[in-house]
């Protein structure tokens, strides 16, 4: 955790000189903090068997702060009452000709995915589409870095999703050393910028990240390993996230620092029950909105013990 707070990027533009671009000029790179111990120093994804304690420990890693998962029952009531609203958002943006972008960043198996697909589940697709990019050609790597994603912001009356967006570079580009660090200070100073040309131009930009704890990650990146139908979800990125909790911790913190302005705030959602989340989530979109028929009692504000933009949040994982 972070002892100083970060100060965040204002509208007025000035910003402080990033970390990324001092340490270009300098030709350092950042430290990589020590590991924890514990029953993560234990831990071994290729050993069926985990640890003693880290499966207990998963739902409340992180200081999450419910002691017991969402009971199945309610959340499907709960989760099928905001999927009507969410059919009354979509009707009325297509009445408006608004255009709303989602962004789903986050740690690694924090259940993005999932939220995306319970958002999208009755939507009209032919007005809502998700989209997740991969890694760029040849030809993209060559444009300026924003171009890919260009083409997929969403024309007048329709949603769009991105299951990770051009924060790949703040986030695993970074950590993984797919960028150089003239990069990624390029990118830190550039993306409030090109957000802010976005939202002149009439789109609504939502931009959410997922949190969750460290034995909540290893617990479910373990699940995948051994679980046939779910083996597809563990990639090589993946298992080398596992050594680089505090190098993500450390990116992560950079990016809020300079990119959650007023204009393009984040907002972070505690992710360590999945139900919970995807809950969260659709309420929160929904929250942004007055529309036809609106119910309050359904579509209420979001939970402010795992929902927010306050410095806890932001910076307290």
């Amino acid at each position: 955790m972070a002892t100083d707070k970060p100060k965040r990027a204002g509208k007025s533009g000035k910003k402080e000189k990033p970390e990324a671009v001092e340490r270009a000029e300098k030709g350092s790179t950042p430290k990589t903090p020590s590991p924890v111990g514990g029953s993560a120093s234990a831990f071994d994804i290729d050993n069926p068997r985990l640890p003693d304690g880290l499966e207990a420990m998963a739902l409340s890693a992180g200081g999450y702060p419910y002691e017991k998962e969402m009971k199945r029952e309610k959340y499907e009531d709960a989760l099928e009452a905001l999927q009507v609203e969410l059919l009354k958002l979509q009707s009325h943006i297509r009445k408006t000709g608004e255009r709303l972008v989602v962004l789903f960043e986050g740690r690694d198996s924090a259940g993005k995915g999932g939220c995306i697909t319970r958002f999208m589940q009755h939507l009209n697709p032919r007005h809502a589409r998700a989209v997740a990019l991969t890694k760029p050609t040849e030809t993209e790597r060559g444009q300026w870095y924003f171009q890919r994603y260009v083409p997929h912001l969403p024309t007048a009356g329709d949603i769009v999703l991105f299951d990770r967006s051009w924060y790949n570079r703040a986030g695993v580009e970074r950590v993984m050393g797919f960028c150089t660090q003239r990069e990624l200070a390029n990118f830190l100073r550039d993306a409030p910028q090109f957000e802010s040309l976005l939202v002149q131009d009439g789109i609504k930009l939502i931009k959410l990240f997922l949190t969750i704890g460290r034995e909540t990650q290893m617990l479910r990146f373990h699940e995948r390993r051994h679980d046939p139908l779910k083996q597809w979800k563990l990639t090589e990125i993946d298992l080398a996230a596992l050594g680089k909790w505090n190098d993500y911790t450390e990116a992560q913190h950079e990016m809020f620092r300079f990119t959650h302005t007023p204009e393009t705030p984040w907002t972070v959602v505690r992710a360590n029950d999945q139900r919970r989340a995807r809950l969260e989530v659709i309420r929160y979109v929904l929250s942004q909105y007055d529309y036809e028929g609106k119910d309050r009692d359904v579509a209420d504000e979001p939970d402010p013990k795992i929902v927010g933009s306050t410095d806890d949040l932001l910076y307290g994982a």
